[in-house]
This record gives structure tokens, sequence and C-alpha cells, in this order.
């Protein structure tokens, strides 16, 4: 009788195992964790465990505060020299003494918006701007301010530019004989006026002494010889400008006045000097009889 063998042949369905895992490759979501989230986790814990040791963080950071020393100390980032442009001698000194730099210096160590801040701070200085140029220079650049009138206030002489800013104090009036002078409480806050009135008062260039501010409120013209043309608290250039056309047609200011009070613009007012006054009661005296003069 005749032997048959049975031949097994493998099953070639995958298992289930198999077939739950292909169908779970299939899936976008799952292929990215695979992919980038477990490599991230691992990553991240095995970072935050080796961070959690004292020492290796000290040494990390040491590491990297060494590799930043080394890239800002490199030649080509230092800046060895300081130009000012735009400053005269003074100025100039005052910007060296503001800044403080001991150079040369690392251009990372430089806080060009705390040095502009700083130089800021300076009376004459009305604005500045800082860069590094090529070459390791810091180019500053300042524009400083004009004075344009000297003003005598309570504690001295002190030069103003045309926004009644401070520039600088003035040791005397012959420091600076090319200024004119302002006067009184406020008279910085009004320096453009001022300077409206003393073009005006142009044809008075060799007898004007200045501008005296009266109450806060108003402008005094102060001439030589004591006298002094009172203007009004409004349209005081205008007032000035009469006076210098009544000036100009009849010679008044020559004459003995102790001051035009143009005040009152209906009623503009001639003040005599103690001296015309009594010749004037004098020859007054003559004319009615009276004697007792």
């Amino acid at each position: 009788m005749q032997q048959v063998t049975q031949v097994f042949r493998p099953d070639p369905a995958p298992s289930r195992l198999k077939y739950r895992m292909e169908r779970l490759m299939l899936t976008p979501l799952f292929r990215f964790a695979l992919r980038v989230g477990l490599p991230f986790a691992l990553g991240l814990g095995g970072a935050s465990w080796y961070f959690s040791v004292e020492a290796n963080r000290a040494a990390v950071m040491d590491a990297l505060l060494g590799l930043q020393e080394q890239v800002q100390s490199r030649p080509e980032f230092a800046v060895s020299q300081m130009s000012i442009d735009g400053a005269g001698p003074g100025v100039t000194a005052a910007v060296r003494e503001a800044m403080a730099l001991q150079l040369p210096l690392s251009s990372f160590d430089l806080d060009l918006d705390a040095l502009r801040a700083r130089i800021g701070t300076l009376d004459a200085v009305k604005s500045v701007a800082l860069r590094i140029r090529q070459g390791g220079v810091l180019q500053v650049d300042v524009v400083e301010r004009v004075p344009v009138v000297l003003w005598r206030s309570g504690t001295g002489l002190e030069m103003l530019d045309d926004s009644g800013a401070r520039v600088g104090p003035a040791a005397s009036r012959t420091d600076r004989p090319d200024l004119p002078v302002i006067a009184g409480t406020g008279a910085r806050d009004h320096v453009s006026e001022a300077l409206a009135l003393l073009t005006a008062a142009a044809p008075l260039e060799g007898r004007l002494r200045g501008l005296e501010r009266i109450g806060e409120r108003r402008w005094d013209v102060v001439l030589d010889r004591g006298q002094r043309i009172l203007l009004p608290e409004t349209d005081a250039v205008q007032a000035l400008e009469r006076a210098m056309a009544m000036d100009g047609a009849v010679d008044m200011l020559s004459r003995d006045i102790a001051a035009v009070d143009l005040r009152l613009a209906q009623r503009p007012t001639l003040r005599l000097s103690a001296m015309a006054s009594q010749e004037y009661w004098r020859i007054k005296a003559m004319e009615t009889g009276d004697q007792r003069q």
C-alpha cells in the first residue's frame, strides 16, 4: 500500500498583529509621530536629564560664554578710534567726557542708545547720531545749538538758541558782544518774539541795549541814555514798527524823552525826562506869569 506524504505550506495571509501594524503605518498621523514625535521626545527627555545635573549646566554655559567671548574679541569687531564731527573744540571735549569710553572696545560692548542719551543731556548739543564705521571707528555726528541771544537771569548770563533752550553760560557781556541781551522773568520762553522785535528795532542798532520782559506779559525796548519804548502785550512788533516810523519822521528818540509808552494803541504817550519836565513847567510858568517857577 502506497504511503501518502502530506506537505504543509505556510499560510500567506499576515497575522492579525502584522495586519494592524501595516494599517497603522498607512496612517499619516502615526507615521509623523513615529518619524518626528518619537525622536523629538527621546531627544527632549535626554536633554532634560542631562541639564538636570548642575555640573552639566555649568559646563555648557561656560562653553557658550567662551565661544561668545572668542567671537566678540575678534579684531574685526574691535572699535579702536572715535571721530566727532560738527562740534567745536569745547563741545567735542564735553562729548568725549560724557561718553567716558576706554578704547579699544568690542562693538558688542557699546550701547549706542545709552551713549546717545548721555550726549543729549549736554546743553550745547541739539541732536546727535552715532554709528560704527568700517575700520573700527565710532562716528559721532553732532548738531550744536546756535546761540542767538544772551539772557540775563537772576543767576547771571546764559546763551539761548532760537527755541529758548540753554546753550551755555557766559561769564560776561564782553564774551559775546555779537549777541543781543534779553532780561526778565519768562524772557527765555518768548525768544522768537524777542528776535522779531530786535529785527524791527534794527534802525536803533547803535543805541539798542536789549529787551526786558515786564511782568511776564510784555516787552520794554531798552535804549541808551535810559530811554525805553514800552510795548503792549499783543501786536508788539507792529507797535514797535510804528514807533520806528515816528522816529524816522520827526527824530523822536533823539529828543529829551525818557520813555515812549505804546501800551495803548489809541493813545501813545511820550514821557519827558526829569530835566526836560522841569524846563517844560518853567516855560509854562513864564507863559502864564506864575513867578513862583
